[in-house]
């Protein structure tokens, strides 16, 4: 697939607000200090599409994009560690939830993690949360230039293992750089191949 156009629709804390037609949405969520941003302008190709900041949590909606005037990508709040307030993180939770279970336009999710930690326990609740909900996901592991490729294949590994103790299957994944463009075209094409699906359909 590639980006034609990217352009930013909408920014709100209301799903009843969210783009009205039809067409095919992606969400990316992870915690707040996981590259975010920085992974949605590596894929889109576009330096300042999603803000970037060094202050985690800067996110605080929920973010349309549309791609390619035909699907969006659409960026949510961090969870966990963010400099808001637990007032501000009960907000967060309450629309980041509601989008989840109400949004129908909703294709997947990618839940974004940093492959240079071991399982966090609140990526994995969150993971077991959508598997509850019946919600699809991949995992996109970003920051893979920080490690050796060995490294990277022991941390999959230990998410494998972690994750087989109550999936049956390992989820599917993407291994990311958003500085060296690692994972790009697998994702694009990932998205481009549920859009022709969804299409014949």
């Amino acid at each position: 697939m590639k980006i034609k156009s990217a352009e930013f629709v909408m920014s709100n804390q209301d799903v009843a607000k969210c783009p009205k037609n039809n067409l095919p949405e992606y969400a990316f969520i992870g915690r707040s200090n996981v590259g975010k941003s920085s992974l949605i302008n590596m894929i889109t190709n576009r330096k300042s599409l999603a803000k970037t900041s060094g202050r985690p949590g800067k996110t605080q909606l929920i973010n349309h994009f549309i791609i390619n005037k035909n699907w969006y990508l659409v960026d949510l709040p961090g969870y966990g560690y963010a400099r808001v307030s637990k007032t501000t993180k009960k907000v967060f939770q309450k629309f980041i939830t509601a989008y989840f279970e109400k949004r129908k336009q909703l294709v997947s999710a990618f839940v974004l993690v940093d492959i240079r930690h071991q399982p966090q326990p609140i990526d994995l609740e969150f993971m077991q949360w959508l598997g509850e909900h019946m919600i699809p996901f991949s995992i996109i592991f970003t920051k893979a230039d920080k490690l050796k490729p060995n490294a990277i294949e022991k941390h999959i590994e230990d998410y494998k293992n972690v994750l087989l103790e109550t999936w049956e299957d390992m989820p599917n994944y993407f291994i990311t750089s958003s500085s060296k463009k690692i994972g790009q075209g697998e994702l694009l094409g990932y998205i481009e191949t549920i859009n022709q699906d969804l299409q014949n359909t």
